[in-house]
């Protein structure tokens, strides 16, 4: 496994750590913003607009839960103190991605993408991350791949949880959606917190895991709207 050149898991861990933050109640209210340094994007209305401009995006937590954002120069996460966790990544292709992709076509680069640099970040935190199922899906935003991943203390709502003394960490679980966009390859992340929140009442099977992440993964896809490419150069 090689060591990704894309800040991918560190973005989705800097909610908890340092980071450019805005708390959507503050900004709300009125209230003194954060200590933490800005967002490298802007918020216009209920609008995300992403630093590069390769993206925005209609922001899908509430002030009144206490949502808040996160972001870095290609990933923003959004979170509420309840049960949401949506990351969105746009990574520019370089030359090495973009020959990637069309000497392996499309389906088999979102595999080694995916397999090589988001999994490979998870891995450097939680060793033992695993891909519990894939599947590329060609009618969805030109063809997709989604995943399903376990994240054994991977939850980003650990600090939520009663921990049984010397037991183990819950293991939680991401549907993740990548596909390809004027030349930038998007990573869609969202965890199923009922996984880890609910505990011992928790009685989902796979299949139904699977299916909600699907239903709210679909839900998240259609909010961003994407750059026009840019015209090419006379």
């Amino acid at each position: 496994m090689r060591r990704s050149p894309f800040p991918f898991l560190f973005a989705i861990l800097a909610v908890f750590t340092a980071g450019s933050f805005v708390s959507l109640h503050a900004q709300a209210d009125g209230s003194a913003p954060n200590e933490a340094p800005p967002l490298l994007g802007r918020v216009d209305g209920r609008t995300y607009i992403s630093p590069t401009g390769a993206f925005k995006v209609s922001i899908p937590v509430l002030p009144e839960l206490g949502g808040t954002i996160t972001d870095t120069e290609n990933v923003v996460t959004f979170q509420d103190d309840f049960n949401i966790h949506i990351s969105i990544a746009a990574f520019p292709q370089d030359a090495t991605q973009r020959w990637e992709m069309s000497t392996r076509g499309l389906k088999d680069y979102l595999v080694y993408f995916f397999s090589n640099y988001v999994l490979g970040d998870f891995r450097q935190s939680f060793p033992e991350a695993s891909i519990e199922s894939a599947k590329f899906v060609p009618s969805v935003l030109d063809g997709s791949l989604v995943t399903y991943i376990l994240l054994p203390g991977g939850s980003m709502f650990m600090d939520k949880i009663p921990m049984l003394a010397g037991g183990p960490p819950p293991t939680a679980k991401r549907g993740n959606q990548l596909f390809v966009k004027n030349g930038h390859i998007f990573v869609i992340s969202i965890e199923l917190t009922e996984r880890v929140l609910e505990r011992s009442i928790y009685k989902k099977t796979t299949v139904e895991e699977d299916e909600l992440l699907r239903r709210r993964l679909n839900e998240v896809i259609v909010r961003p709207q994407f750059a026009k490419p840019a015209a090419p150069a006379k």
